[in-house]
């Protein structure tokens, strides 16, 4: 069996599909998972690799003997994640190919409390027969020369801008990977060492931009392109570029037809000639500019917009619109994320039972104290309100039976209280990152504020604004 540990990184996780017109194919993931009976398993991959909103491919449940099989449609090479609650590994999936994968066993249910976040840890995949001209095993490699290159000659590229040292890595690659047939992997070699050249300032901006942007096409779905991309053209038109340097870009996002009129302003730069270069740059530049103080957000935000609606780019029409999820998310007036768990009663309920009234919505656990003291406040806001107001308690601990001790000695807590269980994506979509948190959201199930605050600073105050609006 042949091992592997792929990390491409943080900001490079999995590909989009590249081109709309290539015709889905079948893969199959098939393996072992000891530890993980009757656990879910996700496929999952980001839309784009700008915004890296992910998306869920499939799900399966963990057989009781460990194994599974998971399936799914892809057009062109992904680079996908397989989840196990917060644990994950990163993998390449090709269109028409089946794997077969072992999970090392561990223990998904360690004993003891804590925030299931912070136990996540890497799941260590073996791959069974792969051959050599698999998309793993050739970025694993090149990786591992890739890597130890750079790190013994990063001063002489950083600090001496060695470009022969770059020179003599890239004919290297093409002895240690001659006439290679799978083109991702060849545009994967070619965009790493393109990072290369930049750091060891080998070429101009303008030059590298030539030999890499000007005069090829855009690969959203290639991992190397894409990162790239992401680090040439970082802050690009607002600190990099000389022609753009003194455009007033609060001035014109704030005015009139502001995408036509940016758009025209980037032409000014010859290396945006490109209309489809040129757009792909503006939006990454709106992502920057929104958490930029000097920057209007209600603009940025009317801009993509009109790219998500009008762009003849299908894949800038959804960077588009992951930006303004993103971007709004869990903000005042959007939607709550929608949930669906179980209550005391083993009761499947949903956010949208609860529409109608405001909702006061509380993740907590059994063993953190603050909670249980913040809870004891509830308790007194649920007597006051229960008749205008839901309330909510969301249960974190690991078994439904923590929960059940815990309302059978507070008889008093007679207010809605679920159980998380596996349904981990829940807490991600609320961005719970500590316990007590608290949600306060409106009568139509939109977002007041996400976190509020607690029941002991002013939780109450906020709540008496909402029913008298």
């Amino acid at each position: 069996m042949k091992k592997f540990n792929i990390k491409v990184g943080f900001h490079i996780l999995l590909l989009s599909l590249l081109c709309l017109s290539a015709r889905p194919q079948s893969v199959t993931i098939t393996g072992k998972a000891p530890g993980a009976e009757g656990k879910t398993l996700f496929l999952s991959a980001p839309s784009d690799l700008i915004t890296f909103y992910e998306k869920k491919i499939s799900q399966v449940i963990v057989d009781s003997n460990g194994h599974f099989e998971i399936k799914a449609d892809i057009s062109q090479p992904v680079y996908a994640s397989m989840s196990i609650g917060f644990h994950r590994v990163d993998l390449f999936l090709e269109p028409g190919r089946n794997y077969v994968i072992d999970i090392a066993a561990m223990n998904y249910r360690p004993s003891g409390e804590s925030d299931p976040m912070l136990e996540s840890q890497n799941l260590q995949v073996g791959f069974k027969e792969v051959d050599n001209n698999e998309l793993n095993f050739l970025i694993e490699n090149f990786n591992t020369l890739y890597n130890n290159f750079l790190l013994k000659n990063f001063n002489d590229l950083y600090q001496n801008h060695m470009k022969a040292k770059v020179d003599t890595f890239r004919i290297s690659m093409g002895v240690e990977f001659p006439l290679t047939t799978n083109p991702y992997f060849a545009n994967y070699i070619r965009y790493k060492i393109a990072g290369l050249e930049q750091l060891a300032q080998a070429y101009g901006k303008n030059q590298l931009a030539k030999r890499y942007f000007m005069d090829s096409p855009v690969l959203y779905g290639n991992v190397s392109y894409m990162d790239f991309f992401n680090d040439f053209f970082s802050k690009y038109f607002t600190a990099i570029s000389r022609s753009l340097k003194f455009t007033d870009y609060n001035t014109i996002l704030k005015g009139p037809e502001n995408y036509r009129r940016m758009m025209k302003a980037l032409s000014a730069d010859t290396v945006l000639k490109n209309p489809r270069l040129r757009e792909l740059v503006l939006l990454r530049g709106m992502m920057e500019m929104y958490y930029t103080k000097d920057y209007d957000q209600p603009s940025i935000l009317n801009l993509l917009e009109t790219v998500e609606k009008e762009s003849q780019y299908p894949e800038h029409k959804e960077i588009a619109s992951n930006m303004i999820r993103i971007l709004t998310r869990l903000k005042p007036g959007t939607a709550a994320p929608a949930f669906r768990l179980e209550d005391r009663n083993k009761k499947m309920v949903s956010l949208e039972d609860f529409s109608g009234k405001p909702v006061v919505l509380c993740f907590w656990a059994t063993y953190c104290q603050s909670c249980l003291s913040e809870m004891d406040l509830m308790k007194d806001m649920m007597a006051k309100y229960k008749d205008r107001v839901n309330f909510v308690s969301v249960s974190t601990d690991k078994e439904f039976l923590k929960m059940i001790y815990f309302l059978d000695l507070k008889k008093d807590y007679d207010w809605s209280f679920l159980f998380l269980g596996e349904q981990y994506d829940v807490l991600k979509d609320y961005d719970v990152r500590s316990y007590p948190y608290f949600v306060l959201i409106d009568e139509k199930g939109n977002i007041v504020s996400c976190p509020s605050d607690y029941p002991s600073a002013g939780l109450e105050n906020s709540l008496n604004k909402l029913l008298t609006r």
